[in-house]
């Protein structure tokens, strides 16, 4: 079942939409300026993106500056460290067009932690042996182990959506599936199919049932103009360092009323408004769940990155990245035929720039060794969604991931190395 909704806007996307200049945005990638003879093509953002210059020296000086730890200092140094700080969170919830960013964006360390903080806390307070959880067969292990977990110490029950051949989520019975959910988490974009799902049909007819609706963004925020309020979930998670930012911060978006009936995740110091021998109370939201001293540098990259990707203008980078998608996918399929498998979505507006393969009958890792020889970097292995690959019939994949800095340069060397590949293994 295809859901029109889950595909964003294309036509009046591209309509606004203006050429990205690959080479001038290169050049704000150090890492691109100094491979010396031999460059590289990296085709792994879905893994880990670059960072530009901007958002080395957005960290580089608030280090230099401006350092202390926020939140708990009068003097003017820890109080322009703690105005950066929340700075960068409203620009943050601004990007995304949180309806409250000053109170409903999160810092983490990671997508990962942002879903953990989600489940175990609806579990540790909220849900009861026997309670509905809906998942998709193409979650990322960050959104089904934490619900495994939950199952073994609370005993709800897990049902999942499957999927099609062509990668597309089956939404025939979706109503029965939903019938006595509380809970229905799902990914937005599948980091090994790429396909994008109608999450604001599930969530428009999970809420129906009086299902909370918790979506995983890590592949779908730095790629596509993200409005939480038209996508109709409760919570969103995803990371920086896939969209230009740093390791170390991920976030949490959620509805205000959602939040302050959450319980607090971690416990320490910077979560309460008071602790005795006997018990302690929460601080208001964001706070209650931001223990101990936070990621401060990283949300002011993150901030930088943020700007970034806005000056650049959303639209334009998924154009870009549809466009970028077709050329490989037709000239993947021309150069290779039957050789090559590219699984999930033929649509390229229906997926993003994720491209898991099998290729003849060589082993993923050995295709990434050879094509790194080449210059050409792509993951290998089952990218943390083993129940998928299972569903899929491989083991593992070999992966190519597109991004703003990516054209079809890369691309074309992609299709070089892998004929290289295919002449050493005969």
């Amino acid at each position: 079942m295809e859901a029109v909704a889950a595909y964003p806007a294309t036509n009046e996307s591209r309509a606004k939409a203006k050429t990205l200049d690959v080479k001038a945005i290169k050049s704000d990638f150090p890492i691109f300026a100094n491979q010396g003879a031999k460059p590289i093509n990296f085709l792994d953002s879905a893994a880990s993106s670059q960072r530009p210059r901007q958002v080395l020296d957005a960290m580089d000086h608030y280090y230099t500056t401006t350092h202390a730890n926020v939140h708990r200092g009068v003097y003017a140094l820890a109080e322009e460290a703690t105005k950066e700080y929340e700075e960068a969170r409203i620009k943050i919830g601004q990007f995304i067009k949180a309806p409250a960013p000053a109170r409903e964006v999160i810092f983490t360390k990671n997508a990962t932690e942002s879903l953990n903080l989600v489940a175990q806390s609806l579990g540790r307070r909220l849900l009861k042996p026997g309670d509905k959880v809906v998942l998709t067969k193409m979650e990322h292990h960050a959104n089904l182990v934490p619900w495994l977990m939950v199952a073994e110490s609370v005993g709800i029950e897990i049902t999942y959506i499957d999927h099609d051949e062509n990668g597309y989520l089956i939404l025939d019975d979706l109503d029965r599936q939903l019938s006595g959910a509380k809970v229905v988490s799902v990914t937005l974009c599948s980091n090994v199919l790429g396909t994008l799902n109608p999450v604001a049909e599930i969530a428009e007819r999970a809420h129906a049932v009086g299902a909370i609706v918790i979506a995983d963004g890590a592949q779908y925020v730095p790629h596509i103009d993200t409005n939480v309020t038209s996508l109709g979930v409760d919570y969103l998670a995803f990371t920086g360092h896939k969209m230009l930012g740093p390791t170390g911060i991920g976030v949490l978006w959620g509805r205000s009323k959602m939040l302050e009936e959450l319980p607090p995740f971690l416990g320490g110091g910077d979560m309460i408004s008071d602790v005795r021998l006997d018990g302690f109370d929460t601080s208001e939201i964001p706070y209650k769940f931001e223990a101990g001293t936070p990621p401060i540098a990283e949300a002011i990259g993150l901030g930088a990155a943020v700007d970034y990707l806005t000056n650049l203008n959303m639209g334009s980078i998924r154009a870009h990245e549809i466009d970028l998608t077709a050329y490989a996918m037709t000239n993947l399929a021309n150069e290779f035929g039957s050789d090559i498998t590219i699984h999930g979505p033929k649509n390229p507006e229906h997926r993003g720039g994720v491209l898991s393969f099998s290729f003849r009958d060589v082993h993923p890792h050995d295709i990434s060794q050879v094509l790194d020889q080449f210059g050409v970097c792509v993951r290998a292995g089952h990218h943390c969604a083993k129940p998928l690959m299972r569903t899929l019939g491989v083991s593992s994949t070999a992966r190519a991931s597109l991004y703003l800095y990516n054209d079809e340069s890369d691309v074309d060397a992609l299709v070089n190395a892998l004929h290289a590949t295919s002449a050493f293994f005969g």
